[in-house]
């Protein structure tokens, strides 16, 4: 952890440090037959946004987040396997940031899974909004996204946020278990045409026809995220429907 960041917020500095990291796992590929576990240590997996430098720069919000919906297309467009190993608290932006992975596992004894918008008076980025409700049930995101339900790790596998609680003796164990076992999956998912290809479409008869729930889930984030977030007037009114709460 850097200590002058120790939950983990996404920071300038931070979204430069793991964009850097997440270039260099691009750049090595399939070719590697490594994976990428997304973890952290200690209390945070991730708390989310930089709150205190969204408030003090509003003319800078609209790219800002542009910079978090970037980090989340990059992991869900990496072309190896990813397991989002959920040691501690994964709040908004964090929260999200682990549905962006393969496979997700959250430690059993400490720790929530929460989108916490909705009661701090935060609204979603159409990007964010989008990669929720498509990589979790219309039960799920509703209930996350309107009530910012707290969900340990046994209430989040039921949900389908997580695939397993693991207890924190064996999460080092089960995340590089996972990683294996996404990674005899890769090849096929990545396989699929990504619908970066249909970025500028507006008629969602565009999106390529479903292979299978797993393989549609993944890729409609990836397209959500990319075609949302790319319209730079509707990060716009976003931006300025943040700083009118």
């Amino acid at each position: 952890l850097d200590e002058a960041n120790p939950e983990n917020r996404f920071n300038l500095g931070w979204i430069d440090t793991v964009n850097a990291l997440l270039d260099e796992v691009a750049t090595a590929g399939s070719s590697s037959k490594k994976g990428l576990v997304i973890t952290a240590t200690g209390k945070f997996f991730s708390n989310g946004l930089d709150t205190d430098y969204v408030f003090a720069n509003g003319d800078k919000l609209p790219g800002y987040l542009d910079s978090v919906h970037d980090i989340y297309t990059k992991v869900l467009t990496l072309p190896v396997a990813t397991v989002a190993a959920v040691n501690g608290h994964a709040f908004g932006a964090g929260a999200m940031l682990a549905l962006c992975a393969d496979y997700r596992i959250q430690r059993a004894d400490r720790g929530f899974w929460s989108l916490p918008e909705a009661a701090l008076n935060m609204p979603f980025t159409a990007g964010m909004a989008a990669l929720v409700r498509t990589r979790l049930t219309d039960a799920a995101a509703t209930e996350a996204m309107l009530t910012s339900r707290r969900y340990g790790a046994d209430d989040a596998a039921a949900a389908g946020i997580v695939e397993e609680p693991v207890p924190a003796d064996d999460l080092l164990a089960q995340q590089l278990r996972a990683e294996r076992a996404q990674a005899n999956d890769v090849g096929h998912r990545r396989a699929v045409p990504p619908f970066r290809q249909h970025r500028h479409t507006d008629d969602a008869a565009h999106v390529p026809a479903r292979r299978n729930a797993r393989i549609d889930s993944h890729q409609a984030a990836v397209f959500v995220v990319q075609r949302l977030a790319s319209s730079e007037k509707g990060t716009c009114r976003l931006a300025k429907t943040f700083l009118n709460q």
